[in-house]
């Protein structure tokens, strides 16, 4: 005890020992607060540890009993690896033969009916009755415009049939004496239209409207509707012209409104400056080892699963030796291709701007030449006589530019741009506003430059435009502008009868398969008119469809202007094969883990259906195709998150029909085993060419 100075203890000595006794007793039921959480806390780690050791226990050995379930799954479809094979491969070449057969016979047909019509037409496949044809239709004097277009029409048939020819070409030399042959007869087509039109114009005072003064006709056919208007009467004020019934109308500047001119609008509903351009600016080189999907006998370029479903893969289990031969096998069947078949193409594109792409843009609703001609000598009456002056240069083609050099070195003179309206095409559908495009003569091409004042009325279907001369011009529309698709679905609507429709970009479209025809479906009849309802070909249904402006139709550079799913084209191409031999009997559908399973697999919706209903939501199943095997899948379209994981209880399949039927009735196989070849090389024809497991 401290004793303070006057003898008694110090009392902060006393209160010293008690501050300690309590602050001690504080710190026992903190450190044994604390020991409890410790004590606490290990038993949770040791019990997280515990569930966690069990968890990853029982997790290990889930993935040993799945890779024991894959590796048996896998050793079983290696034993019957070969028989399912074989069994496509001899499905495949069965039906590849009988259509072979078919088409050969077909055209034997067509050739002897040819002979059989003796029209005089000559054959576009020997060069010599052309060029003998062309030698007296060149001569022949006949410029009555009524004989002439009947005189066209048979030309216009001609065009089609070379057309047809080029592309089965192959031969370099031969190709190019065809598309010799092909340009002289377009040439010559257009120049019988001018000899024509100068015929009419001859006599244009005497059929001078009595509202204007001036001549206005229109004259239509089939192929053409040719607009012309002769200035008799010179009116300073007068400005346009409107031919109603055509869709057609154009302004005149104050120059041209009392000069000595005559304007036509000739509207061909084919294009030849579009197939001139791409022969000029497209070069042949060698074949790529690109799947070229076409619509026209796809079966020809015939790639069967054999060789398919032998693509290496990837961190392959299987022994070394057999993925080398797996490698060698893939280059093989890269090599496959159709000794009869085009050669592929490709577009130089020129670098200046505004020349139009032809892979780009598609020129719709044929073509419009827009010329303005010095009007020739009217005929003459004397003493009862007709007096007509013959010009030995024919008709002359009037000058004129918005733009002309001044006189003595004066700086260029403006001139008031040329302007035209016309209604759009009924025959053809715009999905975005057409874009308007000059024919430039020199350079061979489309061009977009040159045009200014564009307005596009949407509600009346007309667009307006000016030009700083009279040119040629053509209404374009992006050659893809409906994809990539939305979705789409092949379902059999009965035995060789199958619905496949296209949720497109801009529009939906079904076509109906029946046998070897094909009909077009489509909420949008406007401009469809002419081709919804009617069955054709699955060929010229493509050809109709594209020129109509609805192209669902892809091809090998179609990717460089749709963003796409990147797949193993052999595997599509096996996938598709296969669809068409079941089609009969299954319906298949757009999944959204397409795009999420990788290039090296498809997956797509499947289910047997029988009836020609929608098929209900709840029937759907995915499934896995690769190029080794093909399974069923255990995740449903609504799932979370993609996974390979087999559907359990089910196996593995070499070939995708093989796997289908093992949840397929015996009635469903039946049906797909009945199938026409005609049926099944039509569906493919169709998927081939549309391409939907990479552009959707």
């Amino acid at each position: 005890m401290r004793i303070g100075c006057h003898g008694y203890p110090d009392a902060r000595t006393n209160m010293l020992p008690k501050k300690k006794q309590k602050a001690s007793k504080l710190s026992k039921a903190q450190r044994a607060k604390r020991e409890q959480e410790e004590e606490e806390r290990k038993l949770r780690e040791e019990e997280e540890a515990r569930i966690r050791a069990e968890r990853e226990e029982q997790e290990r050995v889930e993935r040993e009993r799945k890779q024991k379930e894959v590796e048996r799954l896998e050793l079983k479809d290696l034993e019957r690896r070969e028989a399912e094979l074989k069994e496509l491969h001899h499905l495949l070449e069965e039906n590849h033969t009988a259509v072979t057969k078919w088409k050969t016979e077909a055209v034997e047909i067509a050739k002897w009916e040819r002979y059989m019509r003796c029209d005089g037409a000559p054959d576009p496949a020997v060069q010599k009755e052309m060029n003998t044809y062309m030698s007296l239709w060149r001569d022949d004097p006949e410029v009555n415009i009524t004989l002439v277009l009947q005189q066209c029409n048979l030309a216009l048939q001609l065009v089609d049939e070379l057309e047809d020819l080029l592309k089965d070409i192959t031969d370099p030399q031969e190709r190019q004496k065809y598309q010799e042959v092909l340009i002289n007869l377009q040439e010559l087509i257009h120049s019988k239209h001018h000899l024509a039109t100068e015929e009419i114009l001859k006599s244009a005072s005497e059929n001078v409207s009595t509202e204007t003064g001036n001549m206005q006709t229109v004259i239509k056919d089939d192929n053409i509707t040719l607009c012309l208007w002769a200035n008799l009467n010179k009116i300073p004020r007068f400005k346009s012209v409107s031919f109603s019934e055509a869709g057609l109308s154009f302004e005149l500047p104050k120059q041209l409104a009392v000069s000595d001119i005559a304007v036509r609008i000739l509207h061909t509903r084919y294009d030849h400056p579009s197939s001139l351009a791409r022969m000029t600016h497209l070069r042949t080189h060698t074949p790529s080892n690109r799947v070229h999907p076409a619509m026209q006998s796809t079966q020809r370029m015939h790639i069967s699963q054999s060789e398919a479903s032998l693509w290496s893969r990837r961190n392959s289990p299987e022994p070394e030796e057999i993925q080398v031969s797996h490698v060698q096998t893939q280059m093989e069947a890269l090599d496959v291709r159709d000794p009869t078949s085009p050669p592929e193409e490709h577009t130089v594109i020129n670098p200046v701007a505004q020349v139009v792409d032809l892979m780009e843009y598609t020129p719709l609703g044929g073509v419009f030449y827009y010329d303005a001609f010095h009007l020739p000598p009217q005929i003459q009456y004397a003493h009862g006589w007709k007096f007509v002056q013959v010009l030995r240069t024919g008709m002359q083609v009037f000058s004129y530019q918005a733009e002309k050099s001044g006189l003595d070195g004066h700086e260029a003179l403006p001139c008031p741009l040329v302007g035209v309206s016309v209604t759009l095409p009924e025959s053809v559908v715009f999905l975005e506003a057409p874009q308007v495009a000059r024919w430039d003569a020199a350079g061979k091409q489309w061009r977009m430059d040159g045009i200014t004042d564009v307005s596009y009325d949407e509600s009346e279907g007309k667009i307006s435009f000016k030009m700083d001369s009279f040119q040629a011009f053509a209404l374009m529309q992006k050659t893809y502008a409906n994809l990539p698709f939305q979705s789409w679905e092949l379902r059999p609507l009965g035995q060789d009868s199958a619905l496949y429709t296209v949720n497109g970009a801009f529009m939906n479209i079904s076509i109906t398969i029946q046998d070897n025809k094909c009909m077009l479906q489509s909420e949008q009849e406007g401009g469809l008119s002419h081709l919804i309802g009617k069955w054709m070909s699955g060929s010229d249904l493509q050809r109709a469809m594209v020129d109509a402006g609805v192209n669902i139709f892809v091809n090998e550079y179609t990717h460089k202007y749709v963003s796409s799913t990147a797949k193993d084209p052999l595997t599509e191409h096996a996938a598709y094969e296969q669809m068409a031999l079941f089609s009969s009997a299954c319906a298949f559908s757009w999944s959204k883990w397409n795009a999420k399973c990788g290039a090296e697999h498809l997956v797509m919706q499947v289910c047997e259906h029988h009836d020609p209903s929608p098929v209900p939501k709840d029937s759907w199943s995915l499934y896995l195709l690769g190029a080794q095997r093909s399974r069923k899948l255990a995740i449903t379209e609504t799932s979370e998150a993609f996974s390979p994981d087999h559907y359990p209880g089910s196996e593995f399949h070499s070939t995708f029909i093989h796997l289908l039927q093992d949840t397929m009735s015996p009635d469903g196989i039946a049906q797909t085993r009945n199938s026409h070849h005609l049926f099944v090389d039509t569906v493919q024809s169709l998927l081939c060419a549309t391409r939907p497991l990479m552009y959707s």
